[in-house]
């Protein structure tokens, strides 16, 4: 036994043997995990030499593995020209994959239930390890995939990249652009804020407008008449479950019918032949996807990736967090995410006004006088939460889904396509004007004294009244145009900062507090909004490291000669502030 054992030992190789052995077990498991790139090659791949071997092994690796063969072996030039595609449709897919394991790490934390829902995400803002993190990028990753998303269906329809064997795929990116639109809707609820639940609520409140089916449907969409965890628990399951499903479905669909039937378009100059020779000789030049394209791909991922870690840490981006959801209180500005203010600008409109403003006064002519025709009162025929809810964006999204059949000029030229250019340019103003007028300022009369008393103290958010150091709230009774704002606090008046530590000279955020409430109550007496203006401000103690501050506005109602006023107490406790 003894002896055999030494003739086992004798037969290990030893010396530059044993490394050479060594170096064909690594170099075959390195063949193994990257199927059928050795060392030598991969080093070649990672440093953008030619291939090592014959025939070519990067060829392998796509036609073997299973990850790698959804994609052809290469490309033509002018398919991967970044002033073509700029990289809209890959930006879109890293900012779905970025939301696919940022929610991940959430969805371990997050409760799904009102009652939890707050403190969850309050759990995973302050004792997650890097849970603010992962909200922030999660939150900043669903805005980006949106307005890809949008850039992308732009990029194509302006191109005329939907035309022909390419009908299909045009069809299915407006189904992701419905997903994307939907898994954003359901995201916004499931904070259970303020800003977030009453968002939800104005929105699914269309469905219920519809006639005869309106109330099944907002049954099946909010759980209850009102939202509450029946519908918290729909929408979470909407978007963790359900729609990431359905959108990975589809993006395997148009990622394939991209990769691997049709390819991506060539410019159109190219494809319709009117590029110099040796523009279409550049273009139609082969361009392997290991490594010249793998490498763009990695390097754009690592730029998306520093862009977002970047916006983040320099607080450039914050995922907004108002105060616990409440259904008995209205914020006084409801708004939608930035990408639904098209669809809240739609709903300020009125058909049944605009339809009365235009034929009342050819009604009122003395001859429809005469024949006892009335004014119209189409307000009573016509529901404008459902014909601009529920029947407009849908007419809307199917236009989109038939462009192609509607655009029926096989030229991608832009100067063959003129109607087609004029009517995409008219459609992006469309959108940014009823974006505009879906703001919460546009078409919303908000009495003047609310309106100063919401920007210093806003409902949802912070403001500069409860950002003020609780040194400054120094007590006394301060007259709008009759205290000077400079005057309040005296230049000898020092605090030491409770957060800081250091010592502060002045009261510079009380000074902008009173500054900010005078000047916008006194333009607005300017304006003769508020005739006869009383206000003061009123700041005291009331009790142990807390203080109550008391805006009160009055002022002469000129249609009733009677005095109105508009009072609101705020409690800043020395560590957190309460709302009266």
């Amino acid at each position: 036994m003894i002896s055999s054992l030494r003739q086992r030992l004798r037969s290990i190789p030893r010396g530059p043997e044993l490394r050479k052995m060594i170096w064909e077990m690594i170099d075959n498991r390195v063949r193994i995990i990257t199927a059928g790139l050795s060392m030598k090659e991969l080093r070649a791949v990672l440093r953008g030499d030619p291939p090592t071997e014959k025939p070519n092994p990067r060829y392998k690796v796509i036609t073997t593995s299973f990850i790698a063969h959804l994609r052809p072996r290469y490309y033509p030039l002018g398919a991967t020209w970044f002033t073509h595609t700029f990289r809209l449709g890959w930006m879109t897919t890293f900012f779905f994959v970025v939301e696919v394991l940022t929610g991940l790490i959430l969805m371990v934390y997050y409760i799904p239930f009102p009652d939890q829902a707050y403190g969850s995400i309050l759990e995973i803002e302050s004792n997650v390890f890097l849970g603010e993190l992962f909200r922030d990028l999660h939150r900043l990753g669903a805005e980006a995939m949106v307005l890809f998303t949008w850039l992308h269906l732009f990029r194509t329809y302006f191109t005329g990249s939907y035309k022909g064997a390419r009908t299909f795929t045009w069809l299915t990116g407006v189904a992701l652009l419905a997903i994307t639109a939907w898994l954003s809707f359901t995201g916004y609820l499931l904070t259970w804020d303020q800003l977030g639940y009453w968002a939800i609520t104005v929105g699914s409140s269309m469905a219920e407008s519809g006639p005869v089916l309106g109330p099944a449907m907002n049954l099946v969409l909010r759980g209850a008449p009102d939202i509450g965890t029946g519908g918290l628990l729909r929408f979470y399951l909407n978007h963790v479950i359900l729609f990431p499903l359905i959108a990975i479905l589809v993006i395997s669909i148009h990622y394939y019918k991209v990769s691997r039937e049709h390819g991506i378009s060539l410019p159109a100059d190219i494809e319709e032949g009117n590029a110099s020779d040796q523009r279409k000789k550049e273009a139609n030049r082969r361009i392997d996807l290991i490594p010249d394209l793998l490498s763009h791909e990695l390097f754009l991922t690592s730029i998306g990736i520093l862009a977002l870690l970047a916006i983040v840490y320099f607080d450039w981006f914050n995922s907004p967090l108002e105060t616990h959801a409440n259904p008995q209180a209205t914020p006084l500005d409801t708004k939608a995410p930035w990408y639904f203010w098209w669809l809240q600008g739609l709903l300020k409109i009125d058909p049944a006004k605009i339809l009365e403003n235009l034929i009342n006064p050819i009604l009122a002519a003395p001859l429809f006088v005469n024949m006892g025709i009335k004014p119209l009162e189409l307000s009573l025929l016509l529901n404008s939460k459902f014909i601009m809810g529920l029947v407009v964006p849908p007419v809307v999204v199917g236009l989109l889904f038939a462009i192609p059949y509607i655009d029926r000029n096989p030229a991608r030229l832009a100067r063959k396509r003129p109607f087609a250019i004029l009517w995409g340019i008219a459609w992006v103003f469309i959108l940014l004007a009823l974006s505009y007028m879906g703001l919460p300022e546009y078409g919303i009369e908000t009495p003047p004294a609310t309106r100063v008393i919401q920007d210093l103290a806003p409902e949802e958010g912070m403001g500069i009244l409860r950002e003020t150091p609780y040194e400054e709230l120094i007590p006394g009774i301060y007259t709008v145009g009759e205290t000077n704002p400079e005057e309040i606090c005296g230049s000898d008046f020092t605090y030491t900062s409770s957060q800081t530590g250091e010592q502060v000279i002045g009261c510079a955020h009380l000074v902008e507090v009173f500054t900010e409430y005078s000047e916008g109550l006194l333009a607005a007496e300017e304006d003769g909004l508020l005739p006869d203006l009383h206000a003061i401000m009123l700041i005291e103690r009331y009790g142990p490291d807390l203080k109550r501050v008391g805006l009160d506005v009055s002022w002469t109602d000129e249609a009733t000669g009677e005095t109105k006023t508009y009072t609101k107490h705020y409690f800043l406790h020395a560590e957190r502030s309460l709302e009266e």
